[in-house]
């Protein structure tokens, strides 16, 4: 085939019926990486994931004969790739992306011991782990392939590189099929499952007002928009450093590069929580500046989509944070106003809608093929312009995620972060996850939850007669409503990112401090009944004992005596 025409990233090439939809090409005499998006009778169209300057008409055009693939196997943690799955450590020598160059995305030299209690004979089907290798510090499963059934024919313990075959499968019917440590997956195709699973389990994110306020179960979809400088990004720092997900993969989809290049500094340094070591041996990154070619922006939340499935069918829970996918839906506008379509609101193609959708359903909670339980949590932040949530982009992922994460610049200007606001943000999975609570934390949360929300409610109706009568004119039970919303918000919603105490809160820790605030509220209106004036109760230590408690560290012998003091000075029996 021969290029016809080159409009930027798209390409038109004669069709000489060899070619099919989807699949995979090398562009011009560079090879440039490209994929079919369409067909027609005399010519295919063909979206270029690499700079197409210098690429001249009636240059060649070659299939693959395979669909955009990402290579999983061991040495995917801990790296870092383009949009098309590239490892750009693998670049780094010339400082540059060299043009249609497409390395192997693995180490190729790395042993790794593999362990297994399979033997020649055994009964194997789809899905099923024949063994393992440690990848970092995780067991990462060498799985028979999806519709493959048969019997071992050989099997390869010890040291293995992952280009080796670990064992051979003899077949019903055809040649034996060799297992290596690694394969390829098509990004656009689900990888299968036996069934999906109802969601009970918290994602807990170690933050108050979305693990307490706004919650999503593990398995949940969230959406965090926010105008620029709302802090969108550090709060997917906080969530990638302190929730309750074995595997991180963050997407940076068409964001600044001193963005990208600011995590990629940040991440190494970062120490996981849980083993003291690097962060980054649990995580995987998909950088893709917006500089970087449109058509591989439009890719890269499906390639780090396929790594999250790959994880999830080993049985862990995975979380995919995608920033943002506004840039995704913009490369998607730019794609397609090259390819004449007619567009929809704002210039987005009318398939927006299907494609957010695509990507969101491939979250959830499942039985993998070899009867584990993995999940996908996918968190994506949306970059409205101007802070405007009625764009296209915010109001067609509202009709996908069940919880609403809405940063509001004004919070953020005023130094209280996570600036998540507590009027217009949501959460529908508050049945998912209230059995949990019962059990485990021993507490009504949901009750305890609708009462914050509705002091809250009460003190923001109290707002507008604030601004026009003043605080002082209200009647001391408003006056209390106002105080216990200040309360809250600095007491419980606002937290600290880089307070060694603050940065994490434990869901047994947020119940205290929940419960502590509650109480605050409900004895001090007893105190009003019983003759007491709000200057009195405004004067009282236990509110600034309640404010310190989120800095105090959880469990200590200090939180509960502060607690009991707490209790104490609301008692009045001192």
């Amino acid at each position: 085939m021969k290029i016809l025409s080159i409009n930027g990233p798209i390409i038109k090439a004669d069709n000489d019926g060899s070619i099919r939809m989807r699949e995979m090409v090398k562009v011009g005499d560079l090879g440039l990486i490209g994929e079919v998006i369409e067909l027609q009778q005399e010519h295919a169209v063909i979206q270029v994931y690499e700079d197409t300057t210098g690429v001249k008409v009636n240059e060649k055009v070659d299939a693959l004969k395979y669909p955009l693939s990402v290579t999983l196997g061991p040495g995917l943690l801990g790296g870092i790739f383009d949009g098309i799955g590239r490892p750009l450590k693998k670049f780094s020598e010339n400082g540059f992306i060299e043009r249609g160059l497409y390395p192997f995305p693995l180490d190729e030299d790395k042993r790794y011991d593999f362990i297994t209690d399979m033997k020649k004979g055994d009964a194997v089907s789809e899905g099923m782990h024949l063994g393992h290798i440690i990848e970092m510090s995780l067991k990462h499963y060498i799985m028979v392939p999806p519709g493959v059934t048969g019997i071992i024919g050989d099997i390869f313990p010890g040291k293995r590189k992952v280009e080796d075959i670990f064992c051979t499968i003899e077949l019903d019917h055809g040649e034996p099929l060799e297992i290596r440590g690694f394969h390829k997956w098509p990004v656009r195709k689900k990888r299968p499952v036996n069934e999906r699973l109802s969601m009970n389990e918290p994602f807990f994110t170690g933050q108050r007002v979305l693990d307490f306020l706004f919650p999503i179960p593990r398995g949940g979809v969230a959406a965090v928009p926010g105008g620029f400088g709302a802090g969108k990004t550090v709060l997917q720092h906080s969530i990638a450093k302190w929730s309750n997900a074995d595997i991180i993969i963050y997407v940076g989809c068409g964001e600044r590069g001193n963005e990208i290049a600011q995590i990629l500094e940040e991440f190494p340094t970062l120490k996981d929580p849980r083993s003291g070591r690097s962060l980054m041996e649990r995580t995987i990154i998909i950088a893709n500046t917006s500089n970087m070619p449109v058509t591989a922006r439009e890719s890269s939340i499906y390639t780090g989509i396929t790594m999250a499935e790959y994880y999830r069918d080993m049985g862990y829970n995975v979380t995919i944070l995608a920033d943002s996918t506004s840039r995704w839906a913009e490369a998607l506008r730019e794609l397609s106003s090259r390819l004449e379509e007619i567009p929809a609101e704002e210039g987005y193609p009318a398939y927006l809608a299907s494609r957010l959708a695509e990507y969101y359903e491939r979250a959830g909670s499942f039985k993998t093929l070899s009867g584990k339980t993995g999940s996908i949590t996918a968190i994506g932040a949306v970059s409205p312009q101007g802070a405007d949530f009625s764009e296209p982009v915010t109001q067609h992922t509202k009709r996908f995620v069940r919880s609403f994460w809405a940063l509001d610049k004004s919070l953020a200007s005023a130094k209280h972060f996570p600036a998540v606001s507590w009027k217009i943000s949501y959460s529908e999975y508050g049945e998912e996850v209230v059995d949990w609570w019962k059990l485990n934390a021993n507490v009504d949360w949901d009750s305890m939850r609708t009462t914050l929300a509705e002091t809250l409610q009460d003190a923001d109706k109290l707002e507008n007669i604030i601004k026009i009568v003043g605080f002082e004119s209200l009647p001391d039970r408003e006056k209390l409503t106002v105080l216990s919303s200040n309360l809250i918000k600095k007491g419980f919603l606002q937290q600290n990112s880089y307070d060694p105490v603050d940065s994490f809160c434990l869901p047994e820790k947020q119940v205290k401090i929940a419960q502590a605030l509650i109480y605050f509220h409900s004895r001090s209106a007893e105190m009003m009944n019983e003759g007491d004036s709000f200057n009195k109760i405004n004067k009282s230590e236990a509110i600034d004992k309640i404010q310190r408690l989120k800095f105090i560290p959880f469990p200590s012998a200090e939180f509960d005596s502060t607690l009991d003091e707490i209790n104490t000075e609301l008692e009045g029996k001192q």
